[in-house]
Parts: C-alpha cells; sequence; structure tokens
C-alpha cells in the first residue's frame, strides 16, 4: 500500500498549518534577535540567558524530531528496552551540566567546543576534534532534513522533497534573522507544544485501546518486543547511553549554551532539562507499541510513530504530530544551524584564513554560513539514501570517542595533549570496526572504551602540566581583530 493511501492529511491542509507555523517563527525571530547588533549578542544572546529560557532551550533542542520519530522506530524495532534506553540520552543532559559550570568559569570569553580543544590539546586534536564534530553535525543535520520530509510525506502525501525543502528553509529562514537569541526564544514555544502534544497524544492511545489490549496484541503479533533479554536491544541501551554523553560532551550546540548562560545558571538549566527530558522517548516509544492492535499499515519503521497516531486518532492526531514534530525539528535544526556556523567561523575561517578579522566581520560570516549550511543540508537530504535511525548511529563511535578527552581535559590538568589525539582517532576507528563487523548497537560502546584506555594510559606514562589561566582568551575586538 503507498503512502498516499494511507495518509490522514489532506495535502492543503498540510502546507496551510506549515505555513502558519513558519511565518510565526519568522516573526518570532525578527521580533527577539531585532536589537542584537554584536557578535556576542547575535551567536549567544549577550551571554546573559536565564534560568527558565535556559533550561526550555536545552530540553527543546534535545527533543528533536529524532526523538519524537526514532523513539517509536525503535520501540517498533526493539521492544521496551528500545524507548529506554533512547531515553538514556537525559544522562548526557544530566552529566554535562557540572562541565557547563565549569566551562562558563574557565572560559568566560569563549564561543566553540573548538576554542577549548585548541587552547588545551594544541592543533593536532584541535584538527581532528573539528573533523569529528562537523561530520556529526552536518549528519544530525541531514537527519533533521530527512526528518521533516518524511513526516510531511506520511501524515499528508506531499512529496518527500517538498516537506522537507519548506521546513529546512524556515528555519534556515528566522536563524538567519533573530540569530541565538530567536533559536532560544523560539526554543521556549516549542518545548510547550512538545510536551503538550506528547501528554495529549499518550492520554488518548491509553483512552482509545487500553494496556490490555495493546499487550495482548504484541503477545500474540510481535512477542520479541517484550522481551526483556533481547541481547541487540541491551547492547543498543548502554550503547545509547554512551552515544548520547558524547553528543553532548562534544557537540557546540550545548557549549555555546553553556557560553551563553548567565553566570551560576548552566548546571540548574542542564539539570532540569535532563529530569524534563526523560520520560518523553518513553511516552513517544509507547505510542508505537499500538501499532500491532490497529492493525496499522507501517511502510517504514521511521514513519511508525505519525501513521499509529493518525490511525487511530484520524485528521486530529495528525495535526498534533504534525505541530508537534515540526515544533521538535525547528527546535534542533535552528540550533545546529547556529551552533556549526559559529564553529566553521570560529575555529575555520578565523582562525586559518582570517585571524585579524574583526567582530562585526565574523557576525556577518557567520550569517553567511547559516545560508550555506541550509544548502547543503538540503543538497545531502534530496536523496534519502538510509533511514534516520541509521544515519545517526553511524556517528555515534565518532562522538562517543571525544568524552574521555572532553571530561579529562575540562577537570584533570595532568591530561596527556597527545593521547587525547590519539583516543580520539583511535577510538572512532574501532567503533567503525565494530559498527560494520558487529551492529550499529555496539559502536558508541567500543569507540568509548578505546577512547577511555588511551587517555588514561598516555596520561599515567607520561603526565603533563596545564595552566588553566591559557583558558581565558579574549575575544575578538570590533574595531582591530585578534
Amino acid at each position: 500500500m503507498r503512502v498516499q493511501e494511507t495518509a490522514i492529511l489532506d495535502p492543503g491542509q498540510a502546507w496551510l498549518l506549515i505555513a502558519l507555523f513558519t511565518a510565526l517563527y519568522v516573526g518570532l525571530g525578527w521580533y527577539f534577535g531585532r536589537r542584537d547588533k554584536e557578535l556576542d549578542q547575535f551567536v549567544l544572546a549577550g551571554r546573559k540567558v536565564g534560568l527558565a529560557v535556559g533550561t526550555a532551550t536545552a530540553m527543546a533542542t534535545w527533543v528533536t524530531s529524532n526523538t519524537t520519530m526514532m523513539a517509536p522506530q525503535l520501540a517498533y524495532q526493539m521492544g521496551i528496552w528500545g524507548m529506554i534506553g533512547y531515553s538514556l540520552g537525559s544522562v548526557g543532559l544530566l552529566l554535562f551540566a557540572p562541565l557547563a559550570r565549569r566551562i562558563r568559569t574557565l572560559m568566560p570569553h569563549g564561543y566553540t567546543s573548538g576554542d577549548f580543544v585548541r587552547l588545551r590539546y594544541g592543533h593536532l586534536a584541535w584538527r581532528i576534534f573539528l573533523a569529528i564534530s562537523l561530520f556529526y553535525s552536518l549528519g544530525w543535520l541531514v537527519s533533521l532534513g530527512m526528518a521533516g520530509g518524511v513526516l510531511t510525506h506520511a501524515l499528508s502525501g506531499i512529496p518527500y522533497w517538498q516537506g522537507m525543502t519548506v521546513i529546512l528553509a524556515a528555519c534556515v529562514a528566522y536563524t538567519l534573522i533573530g540569530g541565538f537569541r530567536a533559536v532560544i526564544g523560539t526554543d521556549f514555544i516549542q518545548s510547550i507544544l512538545i510536551l503538550v502534544g506528547l501528554v495529549v497524544l499518550a492520554w488518548l492511545v491509553i483512552g482509545g485501546i487500553g494496556f490490555d489490549e495493546i499487550h495482548f496484541s504484541l503477545e500474540l503479533e510481535r512477542p520479541e518486543l517484550l522481551a526483556l533479554l533481547m541481547p541487540a536491544a541491551i547492547m543498543f541501551l548502554f550503547n545509547n547511553l554512551l552515544f548520547g554523553i558524547g553528543e553532548i560532551f562534544h557537540s557546540n550546540v550545548w557549549w555555546t549554551r553553556a557560553y551563553s548562560f548567565r553566570e551560576g545558571v548552566g548546571m540548574w538549566a542542564y539539570l532540569l532539562a535532563g529530569l524534563f527530558w526523560a520520560p518523553i522517548p518513553i511516552v513517544a516509544g509507547f505510542i508505537a507499541l499500538a501499532g500491532p492492535a490497529l492493525g496499522a499499515n507501517i511502510p517504514a519503521a521511521d514513519m511508525v510513530g505519525p501513521i499509529v497516531a493518525s490511525e487511530l486518532l484520524g485528521v486530529a492526531g495528525a495535526v498534533i504530530v504534525l505541530v508537534m514534530v515540526f515544533a521538535a525539528l525547528a527546535s534542533s535544526l535552528d540550533s545546529l544551524l547556529a551552533a556549526t556556523a559559529m564553529l566553521v567561523v570560529r575555529d575555520i575561517y578565523h582562525r586559518h584564513f582570517r585571524p585579524m578579522a574583526s567582530a562585526a566581520h565574523l557576525r556577518s560570516a557567520t550569517k553567511v554560513t547559516i545560508l550555506l549550511l541550509g544548502v547543503l543540508a538540503w543538497l545531502l537530504c534530496l536523496p534519502r539514501i538510509t533511514t534516520l535511525a541509521e544515519l545517526l548511529h553511524f556517528t555515534g563511535a565518532f562522538v562517543a570517542s571525544t568524552i574521555w578527552p572532553i571530561a579529562a581535559g575540562l577537570y584533570w590538568r595532568r591530561t596527556n595533549r597527545l593521547g587525547a589525539s590519539a583516543a580520539m582517532v583511535l577510538g572512532s576507528a574501532a567503533g567503525i570496526t565494530a559498527y560494520f563487523q558487529v551492529g550499529f548497537y555496539v559502536g558508541a560502546l567500543v569507540g568509548a572504551a578505546v577512547s577511555m584506555v588511551i587517555v588514561l594510559l598516555t596520561t599515567w606514562l607520561r603526565p603533563q602540566d596545564f595552566d588553566w589561566e591559557r583558558l581565558r582568551e579574549p575575544p575578538p575586538d570590533n574595531g582591530r581583530g585578534n
């Protein structure tokens, strides 16, 4: 059966909703960012973000469209452990909380995660880190763009490339207009839409089918989804835990927030965001477990969430899913565009090609880079060469190899510089080998383990001394460059 035959929303209704929310987000982007004329204001919201907005932006950014679509996909493929494993992504936010406070204290004028690696470990480790971080960022960006196309196609039959194009363009537009203040301002509203939508959907699924019927259908048709001893699912649980930690510890998305929060806010914002985020994948995954009870036709695993909601709730369910996932997608896409653009401009353009560039010039360069990243993501999304889960988990081995160099470098004065470089290279290589030889559910696990051994061993054999004051690099000067 083709998707067009199962779509619930009329394409005209879907286009109207997308147009309304695009106009809302672009308008909010202009409003929030209308007074930001300096570099720090455009890329870090003036470094004055408070606790309420800080918590909302951290949580909304981590509730990606991947969360709302991949958690159901993993529950549909791996059962209970799939959605619990995805919810362990909250551990990354919780563990990053003390790191955020440390980052803000050690680097009051920092801009990117690359700044830290360059100052802490030198240029070799910095360039290895940039390669990993940019590769991951691009993979995440493409997965978000794909999610937009998959969502609109599943719910309304709108061709994949059209939905993907419009949603990418909307996020690029308001990020470009309003900068980081627009990103965190819209995150606050989007987090409310996501939470309300999920609660309504879960309540309607339980009320419409009931726990007993869902459990009976699973036992009859998909008993493996209830098994608590599925080996691959258990490995996935630990793999996803380390994947989530690696994603957050290294990504500039989370470092820019640590720099942008008012002093004393970062730790509490990440702690609260982690606690609020943990139940979301479980609720989203539970919705997918209702699929067998409904007898729903699922043409692709990454479409199970929207299809179950629309099968059960009709047009109302499809509207709720579209609004909720559009909010989740936008809240992550805008953050990723802003943070990756800053990483490209600050660590590649500024440091390698224009070291004397003024702050005003870097602000303009950041805008151009946001636009170029949007175009690049669009080109890579067009072929739709893999599923959301496969694309994201392929990057897991790379990011997990950065966990120990980042954590040890922030707290341990004696961490070896060459050891940090070797840990990222060999950890990534070992993780990718495991990914292809064993499965996607062990790539991050192996990458993190190898990286840990190398960091600890090299630091024990050749300890080095580091002066924390070297991290207090001054910001670019508006008049003279730096």
